[in-house]
């Protein structure tokens, strides 16, 4: 555990509110939250920890306002949830034993085609259609996906979006409020392996939590006043904005 000063404290509070905001429309809060966090002086390990014990309050507010909201049924997302839960915790485990450096060399590859998806190619709408593949592709890509959080993380969001859009068909705004519950419980899985494993600095991470709360009502009470006028624009824009940080970051 380190000291930081008042001035740090503040950057992180004010780093996490902003990540809560951009996570409730368009996911991708943690490629500002995690980077900080290790600038601000924190192991690689205590980075991610903390930034799972942070994001995790974000991804609950927003998705108990979406849920109020009824933009999602609790019941009927629930068995998917516990999928993304139980996978997540595997890629936790994972990531202690496997390098994750090839990753970090497709990722911005595959977020930069995700941001010409929504930019391109479908006319999203609001409204939910049928699915274009079969139950099974979605349940093969929400395990993927959770595992993938669990091992790695940038991005999740983002992915659980266009898996609810591409493949089961949802609507813009009810794919995001699925894509918080879904974050949640991904987040809460790596964070309970995190915290077993004792490299959690829990007092940043509620200073963070209070920024990210604040963030996420504020995000998810825009995305569902302004809907896809807001959230397709701000997808593409933080997903063509992720992939050409990690880019710069490779040729650093």
């Amino acid at each position: 555990m380190f000291e930081m000063e008042i001035s740090i404290l503040l950057l992180l509070f004010s780093v996490a509110l902003i990540g809560g905001f951009i996570d409730s429309i368009a996911g991708g809060g943690g490629s500002i939250t995690l980077p900080t966090l290790l600038f601000a002086g924190a192991s690689p390990l205590e980075a991610l920890a903390t930034n799972k014990l942070q994001s995790s309050f974000g991804s609950f507010s927003a998705t108990r306002h979406f849920y109020k909201k009824g933009y999602f049924s609790l019941k009927q997302c629930l068995p998917y949830a516990i999928l993304v839960f139980v996978f997540s915790a595997f890629g936790t485990l994972s990531v202690q034993f496997i390098n994750t450096d090839f990753l970090s060399k497709f990722l911005p590859f595959l977020i930069m085609v995700f941001g010409l998806y929504f930019l391109f190619l479908p006319k999203i709408t609001e409204e939910q259609r049928a699915a274009r593949f079969h139950k099974g592709f979605f349940l093969l890509s929400l395990a993927g996906i959770g595992f993938y959080d669990g091992f790695f993380g940038p991005g999740t969001g983002s992915f659980l979006i266009l898996a609810l859009v591409a493949l089961a068909g949802f609507g813009l705004t009810q794919s995001l409020a699925q894509a918080k519950l879904y974050n949640f419980s991904t987040n809460l899985a790596s964070l309970i392996f995190f915290a077993l494993g004792g490299n959690m600095l829990w007092g940043i991470g509620f200073i963070m939590a209070i920024g990210q709360i604040i963030g996420a009502n504020l995000g998810s009470r825009a995305a569902i006043k302004y809907g896809i006028k807001l959230i397709k624009p701000l997808i593409v824009v933080i997903s063509f904005t992720m992939a050409l940080k990690l880019f710069y970051e490779q040729l650093g």
